[in-house]
């Protein structure tokens, strides 16, 4: 659980109180069918006490690994996630129907589900292993970053195909 206490920021307003977790993806729910996060999620940043609540911010460092869905490697990747959200104490005498602010009990932040839910919706619909890949050859299924493979890959537009038809007949 990654829990940061809240008496040191009640002390005064505005001073920032670090915080630094390490975690596994599997312990903080983390977890997808189509990659994986690899060793610990580093998670480092800060609690001000803001009067009204508290905001917590900082960074997230993991490393994802994955397949890529062009060309079928597995590849990982560093990673790194900012977060910056407000939270406040239930019953602090403050409405609790702003949508926009996590409530919590008690002298702790939990920010597990926080650290969860910017993890899984920072990943792109994606897994590539880099800008310039080039994937598998249509026709023949060899990796094209790898090398050349040698098939004739032209696409001829079906517009068109009627008009290469007349090219074949001479």
């Amino acid at each position: 659980m990654m829990k940061i206490d809240i008496k040191e920021a009640d002390k005064k307003l505005g001073l920032a109180v670090p915080f630094q977790f390490l975690a596994k993806a599997e312990d903080i729910g983390a977890t997808h069918d189509d990659y994986s996060f690899d060793g610990d999620i580093e998670v480092k940043g800060e609690l001000v006490a803001t009067g009204r609540g508290y905001r917590v911010s900082g960074q997230i460092s993991c490393t994802k690994s994955f397949v890529c869905d062009r060309c079928l490697e597995q590849a990982s990747q560093q990673q790194t996630h900012d977060f910056d959200e407000e939270y406040q104490k239930r019953g602090s005498g403050y409405s609790e129907d702003n949508q926009d602010v996590n409530y919590f009990d008690g002298d702790q932040v939990d920010i597990s589900s926080m650290i969860r839910d910017v993890l899984l919706s920072d990943q792109p619909l994606n897994n590539i292993c880099n800008a310039d890949c080039r994937g598998l050859c249509l026709k023949c299924g060899a990796n094209l970053n790898h090398g050349d493979c040698g098939c004739d890959r032209t696409v001829i537009d079906p517009r068109l195909a009627a008009l290469q038809q007349l090219l074949i007949k001479k």
